[in-house]
């Protein structure tokens, strides 16, 4: 299952007007407000800001959920027969190769602290 509609999050702090002045890609002390990285008053004040590190903070939040798109996206391609996974360079297959290793663990570990009692 991909990520495709994943809305990412990034938190703000606010000052007394409630106007957004910083962004971070993780709760601060003085940021525990999430909002959506497409809310449109996050874009108005990312396009009017000169502050490099929100801009970065934001798409460091987004990063990640990209990562599983374009895994989503290689797989598509590779099951339609698009292109083969040897066509991909040995770097990218065996990145791949460990990401998925690392899921189906994670999945095997959710399996088996499940609350079904029909698995035990």
């Amino acid at each position: 299952m991909g990520l495709w509609g994943t809305n990412i999050m990034v938190y703000v702090k606010r000052d007394e007007s409630a106007k957004i002045i910083a962004v971070y890609d993780r709760p601060q002390d003085e940021a525990t407000e999430k909002l959506s990285i497409n809310s449109a008053e996050l874009v108005d004040y990312l396009t009017q800001s000169e502050k490099k590190e929100d801009s970065l903070s934001a798409l460091t939040a987004s990063d990640l959920s990209l990562i599983r798109v374009l895994e989503d996206l290689i797989n598509t391609l590779i099951d339609k027969q698009v292109i083969l996974f040897t066509d991909l360079p040995l770097a990218a297959r065996e990145k791949l190769a460990n990401r998925e290793k690392v899921r189906d663990q994670l999945n095997s570990l959710e399996n088996l602290m499940s609350d079904d009692p029909g698995l035990l």
